[in-house]
């Protein structure tokens, strides 16, 4: 959700008297809780009238669920109070660090892949479970490095993290175009060892590409539209599972509403289409299950 939208979604929601309507694709609104740190004003009565008519998503850019020395408690009773005011369907973060003792990182930093690293963030997830009193997601990092001693790779990693803490996985499909190309691995085989049935909500974004002499470097800047890549893995990843919530992030060169609104749409025809297959398939088996019986 971009501040400079606000007035154009909310002139079109039901019980407007001006403009059309919006796509049915729009269903739900992320937002940084980190950008509503604060009593009130401008930002928190914009997002409440929003919240009026769309279920929120708070994506949290800040717990630094990977650091070392444990959360910072500010910032957790910061994320509380905003989840307590709103009562968001999703809270999510991020498998990453981005703050050491006395600093914060304009990043999202990897981790080391060890076991000592998913006790760690297991014990940080379950500490802001059971703060916010209700299981987050976490999502997989865009990645230009690996660490030498990795004991687990990524998706090994996400799902014995789910698996441990009950927590979910928001699975980032961009992120994993961009560590893919960084780290010469395979995006489909990403994608099949990840546990499809821990993933909560999928992120839908383009990246910018640097050349240099030893080659290609992705960056992970959410200005763009998402790569055709990008398209196939979600739908391989919608085919598998099942309609997931599915999210368009745009972060940099903000593009006009109506152009997020058609990439919105474009997700919801392919949340749709296998949704319909879905209930074909389970109409077909109760036919066959009343033939025998």
């Amino acid at each position: 959700m971009k501040p400079q939208h606000t007035a154009q979604i909310l002139g079109h929601v039901p019980g407007a008297d001006r403009g059309g309507p919006l796509s049915s694709a729009l269903s739900f609104l992320e937002v940084h809780p980190q950008n509503y740190v604060c009593a009130g004003g401008p930002p928190h009565r914009a997002l409440s009238a929003l919240a009026e008519h769309f279920p929120l998503s708070f994506h949290s850019v800040g717990l630094s669920l990977g650091r070392a020395q444990g959360l910072d408690a500010d910032e957790l009773d910061q994320l509380a109070a905003l989840v307590e005011r709103y009562r968001p369907a999703q809270v999510s973060d991020h498998l990453a660090w981005c703050s050491g003792p006395d600093e914060r990182f304009p990043d999202l930093l990897p981790l080391p892949m060890t076991v000592r690293a998913l006790e760690t963030v297991a014990g940080e997830v379950g500490r802001v479970q059971d703060r916010l009193k209700q299981p987050i997601l976490v999502e997989n990092p865009s990645r230009m490095l690996a660490f030498q001693d990795d004991a687990f790779d990524e998706a090994e990693f996400l799902n014995a993290l789910s698996r441990r803490t009950g927590c979910g996985i928001l699975l980032d499909i961009n992120n994993i175009e961009v560590s893919a190309l960084n780290l010469g691995l395979s995006p489909w085989d990403y994608v099949e060892r990840i546990d499809l049935s821990r993933v909560g909500e999928i992120h839908m974004a383009g990246h910018a590409l640097e050349h240099h002499e030893s080659g290609p470097l992705a960056i992970d800047d959410h200005g763009s539209n998402p790569t055709e890549l990008g398209w196939c893995l979600f739908e391989d990843v919608i085919a598998r599972a099942g309609p997931i919530a599915t999210l368009i992030e745009w972060d940099t060169d903000v593009p006009p509403f109506e152009t997020l609104e058609a990439l919105a749409a474009r997700a919801a025809d392919v949340l749709s289409k296998h949704q319909q297959g879905d209930q074909k398939r389970g109409d077909q088996k109760r036919g066959a299950h009343h033939v025998a019986a």
